[in-house]
């Protein structure tokens, strides 16, 4: 072992004399007394009577030992990775790899496939959004028809609408609260002052529109009410244009003149017409263009919060405004609109099931609302808003019977008639890109 030891040592330096102590730090060799004994018994002397220095060695010089090893095998492992196809990690890095033998059965044709299946893939990530998109979309219609059926059915009976509106709130916030403590949906980190002060413009439109709609509902039917709200896009395109949203085309301004018409004569030809469901409606809609405009912005500061999260968060800021105000207009009148309601209905349970479903499908189509706004613009929102509203109209004629007359019909069929080329003047206006508005220099 000495002499392997010492066949290690650069030609420079000639053995060292065995009685020479080797001073060295021993820290490392502490695990050797295998080593020791088998040298000793070598040396035909008795391991007991070795000292460790003897057998201690400079780190150096096993340092070079190593190294020459190391050097001495290097060409036996880059001649069996240059056989094997495999680059030499400690050779030159711009080195060519090894050519690879070509399978003349068509096995080189593995690289087009490949190539191939990551192109699908491609093609399906980019259909995925809209797939999306579609489902929200859908499910968003089958729950708003759920919750304006219960909440007419609610409001027939207990007409309080400031209540009501506070517990759907209430709800849609403990149904959030919920998500975020089970971990089913991420809650948003960090959450600082900057992102609760950009919050409280969208939750106080979210809670004029909402409270509007409800009163609307408490007073009109709810196909009168969606009519109205129809016209939503009309109050988009000018608040956006205002505002420095959007400019929109000419084009896009006279496709509105239709909704406007049809909804005015929906509104005088209506039979259950009442001036506080009108200007409620009205209302609402500009409390949810401010909301969509203002929403939009905020999700753009904060990429980091969605949609789902964004409404979350909305709703809860929106009861602390409503509530407070819904005790001072109607508090005084709950009691009494409690008891009527439960005579008014078969059983107790009956009125407590309407309540609970108009609380649940309220935050489940804002949730589906909002997940879809994460995706377009508030105007592409809006039309979907009020393509939305045409099956809510005809599922609630159906539900509640209404009486409706020829005139009425007619106005909502125009109204209807002219969210459809709104739709069609601001596809072809996003595809000349003339809708845009040039940034403004302050």
């Amino acid at each position: 072992m000495i002499s392997s030891v010492h066949a290690l040592l650069p030609p420079s330096l000639s053995p060292l004399p065995s009685s020479y102590r080797y001073h060295t730090e021993t820290h490392h060799l502490r695990h050797v007394a295998a080593i020791r004994f088998r040298a000793a018994s070598i040396c035909g002397l008795p391991s007991k009577t070795i000292p460790f220095s003897c057998f201690s060695v400079r780190q150096s010089v096993l340092q070079i030992g190593l190294k020459r090893i190391s050097a001495g095998l290097r060409p036996v492992a880059a001649a069996a990775a240059a056989a094997a196809g495999v680059p030499d990690p400690d050779g030159d890095p711009n080195a060519s790899p090894a050519p690879q033998s070509q399978d003349p059965t068509g096995g080189g044709s593995e690289d087009a496939s490949s190539h191939d299946r990551s192109s699908r893939d491609g093609v399906k990530k980019k259909s995925n959004p809209r797939l999306n998109l579609a489902i929200v979309f859908g499910f968003w219609y089958f729950q708003n028809v759920v919750f304006n059926i219960y909440n007419k059915k609610v409001l027939n009976v207990f007409p309080y609408p400031w209540l009501l509106a506070s517990f759907q709130l209430l709800a849609g916030s403990l149904w959030m609260s919920a998500l975020w403590l089970s971990g089913l949906q991420p809650f948003p980190r960090p959450l600082g002052r900057r992102f609760f002060l950009a919050l409280l413009g969208p939750a106080l439109f979210h809670t004029v529109g909402h409270i509007s709609a409800c009163v609307s509902f408490s007073k009109v039917a709810v196909s009168f009410t969606h009519v109205i709200k129809a016209s939503e896009p009309v109050f988009s395109v000018l608040f956006s244009a205002l505002l420095g949203v959007r400019l929109y085309p000419l084009p896009v301004w006279l496709s509105v003149l239709p909704i406007v018409a049809g909804c005015s004569l929906a509104a005088v030809t209506e039979v259950s017409f009442d001036a506080q469901g009108l200007w409620g409606a009205l209302i609402s809609n500009v409390g949810f263009v401010f909301r969509n405009i203002y929403s939009k912005k905020s999700l753009q500061d904060f990429t980091h919060v969605n949609g789902l999260n964004l409404y979350g968060w909305i709703s809860i800021v929106s009861l602390l405004y409503l509530f407070p105000v819904a005790i001072f207009v109607e508090g005084s009148q709950w009691v009494e609109g409690f008891r009527r309601a439960l005579v008014a209905v078969p059983t107790p349970w009956t009125f407590y099931f309407w309540v609970l479903l108009s609380g649940i499908f309220y935050h489940l189509y804002n949730q589906s609302s909002y997940q879809a706004l994460d995706e377009i613009s508030p105007l592409t929102f809006s039309v979907g808003n009020t393509m939305k509203r045409v099956v809510v109209i005809v599922a609630s004629v159906l539900a509640f019977r209404n009486p409706i007359r020829p005139l009425n019909a007619l106005g909502s069929a125009i109204a209807i008639f002219g969210t459809f080329l709104y739709s069609q003047a601001t596809t072809m206006g996003n595809k000349s890109g003339k809708n845009d508005i040039p940034e403004r220099k302050s």
